[in-house]
């Protein structure tokens, strides 16, 4: 059976780090607070000059490095975001010009943190439909730039950052094995930005009501966010024809420790299992399973061989799980 596998991965980080600390200077919060009830002890900030497509570059540079590619030979660029750098061009094309390439299709995804899974699904269809060969998907974030800085709930929640993700054609057992992935646009409002769009486009009053930054209602997003990551890890396992012991790696979408840990427990897989890498990043969105995962093989927790389960929810509400042999 052919299958598509990743053959290389990327990051890009802000060098700038935001503890709880300083977030203590900053809003009515402390750092045992933030801990004890999201995991977070830290994140990455970009500076004002730093975009979405700039850590997105920076990103598919770094993955296409690793496997001794260069960007212009990409087949196709496909960006997971929900701060894209402008409504329009796509934050891929902003990429594109960034890295300097041209000719190849790029696009954005707009899917929330889930944008890299959804990413990763259209690529596998690229390459197994042979109109691609070697495509990036990247998801990047600047949550930085959306957030409102007042708001003590959900301030403390988000980072900057992107991870990328070179995938092709597998000459191996390694690949792809099975996915799952949907969405219900009936629960938009629960997590969204208001202003910007068609809907309420930019004025001076939406300016004033912070109608441009991330509104969330948080414990109904919690409750929803279990059941879709679990749901679609379980069915994507299912797919796959695996049981929760043969998954080496867990490497679930980064919102919150307590999320994390709850649809984990409901796939059956065992808490060792479980790489987080929010501690010291935060929520990054789209980007937290790209980077989690570039990690999680640098540290050795990934070897040749290994089933991983990747899952995620977000905005919309999405959801999206893959299993992969690595």
């Amino acid at each position: 059976m052919k299958r598509v596998k990743i053959l290389g991965t990327g990051v890009s980080l802000p060098s700038r780090v935001l503890t709880n600390a300083d977030l203590e200077q900053m809003v009515d919060t402390s750092d045992e607070w933030i801990t004890d009830r999201t995991g977070i002890q830290e994140r990455r900030i970009a500076d004002a000059n730093t975009s979405t497509s700039d850590l997105c570059a920076g990103a598919v540079q770094h993955a296409c490095e690793k496997i001794g590619l260069r960007p212009e030979q990409l087949d196709a660029i496909i960006v997971g975001t929900s701060t894209a750098d402008t409504l329009f061009p796509s934050t891929a094309c902003w990429v594109q010009r960034k890295l300097g390439i041209q000719g190849m299709p790029a696009f954005d995804v707009s899917a929330g943190c889930t944008g890299f899974i959804y990413g990763l699904e259209l690529a596998t269809s690229l390459v197994l439909s042979n109109t691609a060969k070697r495509v990036a998907v990247v998801g990047g974030e600047v949550m930085s730039k959306v957030i409102n800085w007042k708001d003590r709930r959900t301030c403390v929640l988000f980072g900057d950052g992107a991870g990328a993700a070179i995938v092709g054609p597998s000459d191996s057992e390694s690949g792809i094995l099975a996915s799952n992935w949907g969405a219900d646009g009936t629960l938009a409002p629960i997590l969204y930005q208001p202003a910007g769009g068609t809907q309420m486009p930019a004025t001076h009053e939406t300016v004033d009501a912070d109608a441009h930054t991330v509104h969330m209602e948080g414990n109904t997003v919690f409750k929803h966010a279990v059941v879709a990551m679990s749901s679609a890890a379980v069915n994507a396992m299912k797919a796959a024809e695996i049981t929760p012991e043969d998954v080496k790696v867990l490497v679930p979408h980064q919102a919150n420790i307590r999320i994390m840990e709850a649809a984990r427990e409901r796939t059956g897989v065992s808490k060792d299992k479980l790489f987080s890498v929010l501690h010291k990043y935060g929520n990054m969105s789209a980007a937290t399973i790209p980077v989690a995962l570039h990690e999680a093989q640098e540290a050795g927790r990934i070897v040749r061989g290994d089933i991983v389960l990747m899952t995620a929810f977000g905005t919309g509400f999405t959801w999206g799980a893959s299993v992969l042999r690595w």
